[in-house]
């Protein structure tokens, strides 16, 4: 039928003999004013109970929820991971698993420590004055009152969960289990304490792990410092005349942290590069080389050192062949030895040591080392036994005493830089050393919380030993910590994708000891005791008693982690079991990272709706999670229940603006999430989320947005048009496959075909692909096709008409799987679909499962029919359009086009009504050759069209032009019609 309802005034009026479609259901959503109705009816009917009641004894399906950190509103980010979660857990229920999904938070840490610090400073009182159990509770308030607001922003993007209880890091179940877990690192021997440089935060005056720092561009001062040769002791066969030449040389270093120099202890070089003296012939204007001095530097670096220096003539004495290690047992002198003012602090022999980590890649092929402030340096150190050094405080000054630089900072506490390098260069260049300076802009790291520099610094802090052999029964994947977790990444763990499994294994393939204690107040304490005046490495420096851990879990689980913090309470544990007085109280707390990487204790282990191995079925957070969650809880289970405590990873990217731009205030380009839902509703994020890769980083702006509101709306319609063409529609109308006409049975197939997609891509997580099918069949095999031809059926047949019985029949069926299928991705405009069909209390599509789809659907040499059917249709709809685009006609029914085919597509084609598909009036089929001029499509060769009009009248209620329109009891009726008017 064609859209023109405009009657002649002596036309019959059988507009109300057509069966058009009746809905309710509105062409514009509305979704932002009607979806928190939805929201409060699922609370309402405890949709999320519910399922949880049905679903017994089914297979479980557990995503363990990473928790994000309670202290703000979600960003666009938190959106896209809660949507995701929610997308897996309800299409995993929906086929027939019981899926469950228990949100959490995070609500310890620096994060939040530093906003009550922010309170404390902004009413000028300081922290340290305060009690710190009374510090502890502003704490928790802060995260109870975020956590409530977060709740309501995730239950907004209709997140189904169990929200009226989810895992809290800060409950005294959680901070309890955590102790317990921490402990049975203490028991099984992987716990020390160890003096090494950590990555440390200056403002925030803690250590920080790996996973809590960030990589900005930074402008450092670089140096190039003289190290005067005090001592060279060579072999007989060295010419005395290079021992002399060695004797007033000076090796050269360059560093970025010129801070780090007062703490030097030795030079490493590489044996494998090859060295050489030089001597200084000319220098440039404002040089710090002097004219005849000698320096030892790496050949394939001399020409960028002395650039650098401004030295404009030299000359190559000659070589040192590091590779004779007894040409090389140099003692160098300190740049700041016998310096004014120095009180003999640096008057000591600094040794040149070798080192495999020294290139020739950048710098002068000799590395400054100072083992309290770099890992490498640290290595060096202990190897050759180098003293450490204590001078950097722990708010980034040097120490007071220290000779020259006493109470400077590196980094002041606002996170600018301190005077401390300007200091040594000054120095430097004072005691002669300094050989050339300037500027490097280069990557270095930042603090995630304050964004300010972080120094590494040599601290006395807590370790778990990675590499340490255990012998706890549980070494089915390993007997270190280490092995597990690399076996766990490539024997246990299904990867998506796939990269991440390699991101993860290199990661912790090459990681050190994973530092845990923190300096800070709000955290689940390092609860264990270590015997006053003895070493960390004497063998009962901690107290490891199994009765004590009992006690301290005991006291947590009823009074929480504070308890810790009360005056006896360490009495209270070690009375009667050794002499409190004898032990002190360890008062760090624990990297926040161990608290969500204990996660699966108290919430898959200990929780009815956990695990029955405790062990989930998959965690999903974005890329970063490499270095964050997925790490520490896989460190963290590998050291207590021997593997890893998921079976599946998913990774998903970061959002950009739609420019490919990172987010930011300041330049005014972020998205949020509220006002996404307040322009269009939730449903269209998480179409977004849809249409998304989320392998990679995602687009998100105002112009993409309203391009998934357009497929939204097309979707939109696909659906009302289903429900208005349902109207009235009972099981007595119901007609068996076998009888249903072919254009109905090629439905089936393609719902069949679908069934098999939209299930496995849901079970790979792939819900970009199953969108996109299922996007298409709406809008190609359904309204291009199936919808625009049955509507003339649908509209005008009797109801008792087997055609229309079958269409709708099979309209049924696609409503049942087309809700379903999506009610994953839209929600809410599943669920409003699903009432105006099914209205009711206690009904709601989404305690329904995908409904079983029969196999006998599927008939592939019908779905290669109607391939060709649908190529030939469409060369006689581009026909007909040339015809309506020229005015010759209005509609297609006008139309009684001649086709030209093949013999073989002929009986293809005349095996069924092919103007009916083609929705015209007649049509003729013809095996001759199309004549010159036909209209034909190069990807179609079998087909050509002539166009001929209609021949007969207007039948004045289909609207078909036919000859025998006009002569039946009904005026201006066609037969069909006649008919169906009794």
């Amino acid at each position: 039928m064609c859209a023109d309802t405009t009657l002649p005034s002596d036309a019959p009026d059988y507009r109300d003999t057509v069966f058009l479609p009746e809905t309710q259901f509105p062409m514009r959503a509305g979704l932002p004013q009607r979806e928190p109705g939805w929201l409060a009816r699922w609370e309402r009917i405890g949709v999320y109970d519910r399922l949880r009641a049905s679903a017994a004894g089914r297979a479980p399906f557990v995503l363990h929820d990473g928790p994000p950190y309670a202290n703000g509103h979600l960003h666009i980010g938190h959106a896209l991971n809660k949507v995701l979660k929610d997308m897996v857990v309800r299409s995993q229920q929906m086929m027939g698993r019981d899926a469950r999904y228990v949100p959490g938070w995070d609500c310890h840490g620096l994060p939040i420590e530093w906003k009550i610090e922010e309170q404390y400073r902004a009413k000028g009182l300081n922290k340290d004055d305060v009690d710190t159990v009374a510090f502890r509770q502003e704490c928790r308030r802060f995260a109870e009152g975020w956590i409530d607001v977060q709740r309501e922003e995730f239950k907004r993007l209709g997140v189904t969960g169990k929200w009226d209880r989810p895992y809290l890091t800060m409950d005294y179940h959680a901070e309890a289990v955590i102790a317990d877990e921490f402990m049975k690192f203490l028991m099984n021997g992987t716990l020390y304490q160890g003096s090494k440089p950590v990555m440390w935060s200056p403002v925030e005056k803690t250590a920080l792990a790996e996973a809590e720092v960030e990589y900005h561009d930074h402008t450092s001062h670089q140096v190039w410092v003289r190290f005067p040769v005090r001592g060279a002791h060579c072999g007989p066969a060295f010419p005395k005349s290079h021992h002399d030449a060695l004797m007033s040389a000076s090796v050269v270093i360059w560093t970025t942290t010129p801070w780090t120099i007062p703490q030097n202890r030795a030079v490493a070089f590489n044996p494998e590069i090859d060295y050489s003296v030089f001597e200084i012939k000319a220098v440039g204007e404002n040089s710090a080389a002097r004219v005849g001095e000698k320096v030892i530097v790496a050949d394939a670096l001399a020409d960028a050192v002395f650039g650098s220096a401004k030295v404009e003539g030299v000359e190559k004495l000659f070589a040192l062949d590091a590779r004779h290690l007894d040409l090389f047992p140099f003692l160098l002198a300190h740049p700041f030895r016998g310096v004014e003012g120095g009180n003999r602090e640096w008057d000591y022999d600094v040794p040149m040591l070798p080192g495999e980590h020294v290139t020739d890649d950048a710098g002068t092929g000799f590395v400054h080392t100072a083992p309290s402030h770099g890992d490498d340096d640290y290595q060096l150190g202990v190897k050759f036994g180098l003293p450490m050094t204590y001078n950097v405080e722990a708010d980034g000054s040097y120490r007071s005493d220290l000779p020259l630089f006493g109470g400077q900072h590196i980094i002041t506490p606002e996170g600018k830089e301190g005077p401390a390098n300007v200091s040594v260069i000054k120095q430097l260049a004072y005691s002669g050393a300094l050989f050339a300076k300037g500027k490097l802009k280069h990557s270095y790291p930042h603090s995630w919380r304050s964004k300010a520099p972080v120094i590494y610094r040599n601290t006395p802090q807590w370790f778990v030993a990675i590499d340490r052999k255990l012998d706890d029964g549980m070494s089915t994947y390993g007997d270190t910590i280490r092995s597990r977790a690399l076996n766990s990444i490539n024997q246990l763990v299904e990867w998506t994708p796939a990269t991440g499994r390699n991101r993860l294994h290199s990661m912790i393939e090459a990681r050190p000891d994973w530092v845990l204690s923190r300096q800070r107040a709000w955290g689940v304490p390092l609860t264990c005791f270590v015997r006053k005046g003895t070493r960390p490495d004497a063998a009962d420096f901690l107290l490891r008693n199994a009765e004590v851990n009992a006690r301290v879990r005991a006291a947590f689980e009823a009074e929480g982690a504070d308890v810790w913090y009360v005056q006896g309470f360490k009495e209270r544990v070690l009375d009667g079991i050794v002499d409190p007085s004898d032990y002190e109280q360890v008062y760090d707390v624990l990297d926040v990272w161990f608290d969500s990487g204990s996660t699966h204790a108290f919430v898959l282990r200990d929780r009815e709706d956990g695990t029955a191995d405790g062990i989930a079925d998959l965690y999903l957070e974005g890329t970063d999670q490499h270095r964050g969650w997925f790490h520490s809880s896989m460190l963290q289970a590998c050291g207590t229940k021997g593997r890893a405590p998921y079976r599946g990873v998913l990774t998903h990217g970061f959002t950009l603006d739609e420019k490919g731009m990172k987010m930011s205030k300041s330049l005014g380009n972020t998205v949020a999430p509220e006002e996404v839902i307040k322009d269009y509703g939730a449903d269209i994020l998480r179409l977004w989320v849809a249409q998304s890769d989320y392998t990679v980083d995602l687009r998100i702006g105002k112009e993409i947005l309203k391009g998934v509101a357009d497929s939204y709306r097309r979707l939109r319609n696909t659906m009302r048009y289903m429900l208005g063409a349902l109207a009235g529609f009972s099981e007595a109308e119901r007609v068996d496959v076998a009888e249903m006409p072919e254009l109905e049975r090629w439905v089936l197939h393609r719902l069949a075909e679908l069934d098999a997609e939209v299930r496995a891509g849901y079970a790979a997580y792939d819900f970009q692909g199953v969108f996109q099918k299922l996007f298409t069949f709406c809008t190609t095999d359904l309204s291009a096709v199936y919808f625009d031809i049955r509507k003339d059926a649908l509209y005008c047949d009797a109801p008792s008409s087997l055609r229309r019985r079958a269409c709708r029949t099979v309209m049924d069926l696609l409503f049942h799987r087309l809700t379903t299928w999506l009610a994953p991705v839209l929600v809410f405009t599943m669920e409003e679909v699903w009432l105006e069909r099914f209205p009711g209390e206690e009904s709601s599509v989404h305690l329904v499962d995908f409904p079983e789809t029969p196999a006998s659907w599927r008939d592939e040499a019908l779905a290669t029919k109607w391939d060709s059917l649908r190529d030939a249709r469409r060369v006689v709809t581009g026909a007909l359009e040339v015809q309506r685009t020229a005015k010759v006609i209005g509609a297609s029914l006008e139309a009684a086009p001649e086709v030209f085919v093949s013999p073989v597509l002929a009986g293809v084609l005349g095996s069924v009504d092919f103007a009916e598909l083609c929705i015209t009036s007649d049509l003729k089929l013809s095996t001759a050759e199309a004549p010159e001029g036909a209209f034909a499509l190069a990807d179609v060769p079998q087909v050509a069209v002539v166009f001929h009009a209609a021949t007969g009248a207007k039948c004045e209620r289909c609207w078909k032009v036919l000859p025998d329109v006009g002569t039946h009891r009904h005026p201006g009726t066609c037969r069909r019609c006649n008919d169906a008017l009794g």
